[in-house]
């Protein structure tokens, strides 16, 4: 009897946990995350280690960019499933996000979770294209005598290579890009354009005509062409 009364006692509340969750679940995806937010959060006074309801409100704090809210609930999650690379990827690119608004000399003393979080997800997940770019990045922007190396930049690019041509040749274009040499940029950037021929292929080739070489009638000959 005992047991009865427990169990008619819990199945109205697990009943309301349910039916607020796919409430949340379906503001979420409609994108009203400010309506999200708080129910989320009271399913998760009621259970602190619900990992969608961390997923959640992780993914929300970044549309708010609330980049400190949302570290704070990748590092749990990704304690929660240590496999899972992609908790460790975005945990880190909170941490990247959070380093962009606060000074250089703070930003520095995070690069070392940064990285450990994306090296992570990588061991996990041997083809992960997002933690390589955000390597790619770190080594990019570092000064030399804060660990920045072109070396290792390339070293994360031919990785891409291997399994993802188009990332490979867009990434390698990055680093001619950063380091100003466009014409190794433009080789890199054709023949991404070439293999994936999408808008995101386009737009940095059709970037680097217009901003870095400037050269207006390849920007023009390159959107029309792309267009048809």
């Amino acid at each position: 009897m005992k047991n009865l009364l427990l169990f008619l006692f819990i199945l109205p509340v697990f009943g309301w946990t349910q039916s607020n969750f796919e409430r949340a679940e379906k503001l979420f995806h409609s994108k009203k995350y400010s309506e999200a937010q708080p129910i989320f959060e009271g399913i998760l006074k009621n259970n602190s280690s619900d990992v969608k309801t961390l997923e959640y409100l992780g993914e929300i704090a970044g549309h708010q960019k609330s980049w400190v809210k949302g570290a704070a609930y990748f590092k749990k999650l990704k304690e929660l499933r240590p496999n899972n690379a992609d908790y460790f990827f975005k945990y880190g690119g909170c941490l990247a996000m959070r380093a962009t608004e606060i000074n250089r000399i703070k930003a520095f003393t995070m690069v070392g979770d940064m990285k450990e979080a994306f090296e992570k997800a990588i061991e996990l997940n041997p083809k992960h294209v997002q933690a390589r770019w955000a390597l790619i990045e770190i080594y990019l922007q570092l000064p030399g005598i804060l660990g920045g190396s072109e070396s290792k930049a390339i070293a994360y690019s031919n990785e891409l290579a291997q399994f993802s041509p188009v990332d490979g040749y867009l990434s390698r274009g990055r680093i001619e890009d950063y380091f100003k040499r466009y014409n190794l940029a433009e080789k890199n950037y054709k023949k991404a354009h070439e293999i994936g021929n999408s808008k995101v292929t386009f737009q940095k080739l059709y970037n680097l005509y217009l901003n870095k070489l400037k050269d207006p009638k390849k920007a023009k000959d390159l959107k029309e062409k792309f267009e048809e």
